[in-house]
């Protein structure tokens, strides 16, 4: 049930990203930085979607755990976006938020599957 929990949220975060990269790069043609923010940050759910069919609890952990180096990475270009002045500060606040949210949710379930 947290597992779905987790990959709704990963997903509405991904259509987030979509959506802010598109208008980034449509608008003002920034392509660099925002290619690597839609990969990772896109790739947070799709790591958890491949977490569903893991071949056992080792590889079920390690997707979770590349769900997570990605939403890290993901934090990074949110920030360096920021900082050049492409994402707003009120924009980045609530993505920043949102990816935090996820990346806690994403360390309770390697915990949780660690326990088991």
């Amino acid at each position: 049930m947290a597992e779905n929990v987790l990959l709704e949220k990963a997903k509405d975060f991904a259509v987030e990203i979509v959506n802010l990269c598109r208008g980034i790069q449509s608008e003002q043609r920034e392509y660099v930085l925002t290619g690597q923010l839609l990969r990772c940050g896109t790739s947070i759910g799709a790591n958890l979607h491949e977490a569903n069919y893991a071949q056992s609890r080792a590889d079920f952990v390690s997707k979770i755990q590349i769900a997570l180096k990605e939403s890290y990475e993901t934090e990074y270009w949110l920030e360096l976006l920021s900082r050049t002045g492409f994402l707003s500060d009120e924009r980045y606040g609530t993505l920043r938020s949102a990816c935090g949210t996820i990346r806690r949710m994403l360390i309770a379930s390697i915990n949780t599957a660690k326990r088991s």
